[in-house]
């Protein structure tokens, strides 16, 4: 069992209220993203959730039991850090094994746990190494070991990957990934990586200012943003969003069309610019262009072998029907 639920939770340090009032189920065995920017409070809950910080108000329950005022030891949750927090002078095995160490258990049972993780996560011929011996990958593997034996029923990431270089990133991604596919247990996962959340997440919570703007199912967020925040937000390269006339024609104040729903014909198109910048990327490109129409940059996908660059004119045709509308107050408009 691992279903968490957070049922009109707040917290203040001092005069200032970092999360406003807030109700949120996560599901037994979900994968679970908090994402948003930077001091959108997004840590901060998953450290309640911890018990590493106190809630101001509300209730925090554990497969239904109050865990409000339990201590972290207590709530049967496991932490992964982004620094990974290993023991320097301890071997993999002694840092797996660590927690358990402290809870007296059985050595029998400790080295059964030790060897499953490893075997796990693939460390087992790295076992006998101290971190300073393994790559951050491998390290990272070793905190989320350390997490694993203690058998919790939930298991709770705080940015994990951000300090691994982009290809690790990748594969630390897929590794997590097929860990919670294998447990089968409940993970909630902290990070301001829009992509690492569209590609993880059963779940996805858009956190801005501590409010929750959406939850739902990346696909959900991917095509249906409820709000123009969570439009710019979800989607790599983001959304482009399009106020004035433009919109006006489509009965909206904000007309939103992601980067891929642009279409670049030869002429004649709906819409024309001029290519400020193009990123070639292999099998994409991104053509940053000036739209001479409403006189607004916008970022078009277009094929990688797309020979237009800097200074060209483009004639470019939107799909219609991928438009998204917002209102006045920056609500989707269905």
């Amino acid at each position: 069992m691992g279903q968490i639920q957070l049922k009109q939770v707040t917290k203040s340090f001092g005069d200032v209220q970092v999360i406003p009032p807030l109700d949120l189920t996560i599901g037994d065995g979900e994968f679970t993203v908090f994402v948003g920017p930077s001091g959108c409070g997004k840590s901060t809950l998953l450290r309640l959730i911890a018990g590493l910080e106190d809630i101001t108000s509300g209730h925090i329950e554990i497969d239904g039991q109050d865990a409000t005022t339990l201590v972290p030891a207590k709530r049967g949750l496991a932490m992964v850090f982004q620094s990974y927090a290993l023991y320097p002078h301890m071997t993999v095995r002694k840092n797996i094994a660590f927690p358990l160490k402290m809870a007296k258990m059985d050595q029998d049972e400790i080295d059964r746990r030790v060897n499953a993780a490893a075997e796990v996560l693939n460390l087992a011929d790295y076992i006998d190494r101290r971190p300073g011996q393994l790559s951050g990958g491998q390290r990272q593997r070793v905190a989320i070991g350390r997490a694993i034996v203690r058998e919790p029923s939930a298991f709770l990431f705080d940015e994990p990957l951000s300090n691994l270089d982009a290809a690790l990133r990748v594969g630390m991604r897929l590794e997590i990934s097929e860990l919670h596919e294998r447990l089968k247990t409940t993970m909630i996962y902290v990070t301001h990586d829009q992509v690492e959340a569209m590609t993880m997440a059963d779940k996805i919570v858009v956190l801005r200012a501590g409010n929750i703007e959406q939850v739902g199912s990346p696909l959900e967020l991917y095509h249906k943003p409820r709000n123009l925040f969570v439009a710019g937000f979800i989607g790599s390269p983001k959304m482009n969003l399009i106020d004035g006339q433009e919109a006006a024609k489509h009965d909206a104040h904000t007309i939103g069309i992601r980067p891929e729903h642009i279409d670049v014909v030869e002429s004649d198109g709906q819409w024309q610019g001029t290519v400020g910048v193009a990123e070639h990327l292999g099998s994409d490109t991104f053509l940053h262009v000036h739209n001479t129409g409403f006189g607004e940059m916008m970022t078009v996908r277009a094929t990688g072998d797309v020979a237009l660059r800097h200074g060209d004119t483009i004639h470019l045709n939107p799909r219609t029907d991928q438009m998204h509308r917002f209102d006045a107050q920056g609500l989707r408009i269905e």
